[in-house]
């Protein structure tokens, strides 16, 4: 591979990856609105806000991912040089280097901070006011009603962060590679496919569709 063909790799992972994660955040609070505030979601969120909540995750990332492609690529290597990972990330190319990256890691620091650590306490945090809400909503009906509204949006945010944070949270041992390449294998590649069952499963005609096909698969099973 060549280097152009890994800082695009660099760039296109950091902007997926951040992307998502406002992406995830900017829904987390169009759920609170929804739940704790229905009488004035029109109000609240209007065109213009919605507009800004889907196109600014997406600015923030494209500006983070240049920034890291910047900060990679004054970096060092031997021209014939081997990356110990099935992508090129960031913390692996540090790792390689013949440079001093001690501003590289402050600054990635900084993004953990940003980019992945204060948008997971604001889900959090609007999760939070979410449950309370449910929970004071007086009918059983009305309280699934207002779980189910926000349950695909909450099972991503699991899915995502839940190997993320393992990733960047866990101690480093002697298996530690192997361990960040399969982590890192899960939110790159798993989590993005179990997106559309997650989120198509809540729409009824398809999870009738699914439900006849498991019934016609079973019959004919018997059958034979």
């Amino acid at each position: 591979m060549s280097f152009s063909a890994c800082m695009a790799q660099v760039y296109f992972f950091s902007l997926a990856a951040a992307g998502d994660i406002f992406v995830l955040t900017s829904m987390s609070y169009d759920r609170y609105v929804a739940i704790c505030k229905p009488l004035q979601y029109s109000l609240i969120i209007s065109k213009d806000v919605c507009s800004l909540l889907a196109l600014c995750p997406w600015l923030i990332s494209a500006v983070n991912a240049a920034l890291n492609v910047l900060v990679t690529s004054l970096l060092s290597f031997c021209p014939a040089q081997s990356v110990d990972h099935f992508f090129c990330e960031q913390r692996t190319l540090y790792a390689v280097t013949s440079s001093d990256t001690t501003s590289q890691n402050i600054l990635l620091v900084f993004q953990d901070m940003y980019v992945a650590s204060l948008p997971f306490l604001l889900i959090i945090t609007s999760y939070a006011f979410i449950i309370f809400a449910i929970l004071n909503i007086q009918s059983s009906e009305g309280r699934r009603k207002a779980f189910s509204s926000c349950s695909s949006h909450l099972t991503t945010v699991i899915i995502f962060f839940g190997p993320v944070l393992i990733l960047y949270t866990k101690p480093e041992s002697e298996n530690s590679k192997e361990q960040d390449k399969l982590l890192a294998l899960l939110y790159t590649a798993v989590v993005p496919m179990l997106n559309p069952f997650v989120y198509t499963l809540r729409n009824k005609d398809i999870l009738k569709a699914t439900t006849n096909l498991a019934r016609t698969d079973i019959f004919f099973v018997k059958k034979k």
